[in-house]
């Protein structure tokens, strides 16, 4: 008699080992290593790193944590715990958001539109400065930024 396969929570989108039955996955297409990659990014631009400066943190080149950075190339456990080190925080840190974790709750409060724009060329500074800003100029400067979203490009 043939042993039924045992099953084991899997991340959804994830295939099973073989002989393993997968559950269901309705998160299939989704891509954890771009995902990661962007958190990566996030974290690396919040701590003011250059691509570089983490590369010899990690002891990897530059290009390969673009890579990391894009969900080219994943990132194995050990390199993950190297740049959860390099960045001060927990391996666990690049998962938040992850819909398969605590329900889609965004761990960090940032959303994914937050993420984005912290991630985004300019975004951490432009949050900064945001930040020195009195409430009368910020309102002036969120009433431009709709004007420039909203207009037609030159």
């Amino acid at each position: 008699m043939e042993a039924a396969a045992q099953v084991y929570p899997l991340t959804p989108g994830f295939a099973a080992a073989p002989g393993v039955a997968a559950p269901d996955a309705p998160m299939a297409g989704f891509d954890l290593d771009a995902w990661v990659g962007g958190e990566i990014r996030r974290r690396r631009k919040v701590r003011g790193l250059s691509q570089s400066a983490l590369a010899a943190a990690i002891g990897v080149t530059f290009q390969q944590v673009q890579k990391y950075e894009r969900g080219a190339n994943r990132v194995s456990a050990s390199a993950l715990w190297k740049i959860a080190q390099a960045l001060r925080c927990e391996p666990g840190a690049f998962f938040p958001g992850y819909p398969a974790l605590g329900g889609g709750a965004e761990a960090d409060g940032l959303g994914p539109v937050g993420r984005a724009f912290l991630a985004s060329d300019g975004g951490l500074a432009l949050a900064r400065a945001w930040l020195a800003l009195t409430p009368d100029r910020r309102a002036a400067l969120l009433a431009a930024a709709r004007a420039l979203a909203q207009a037609r490009p030159v």
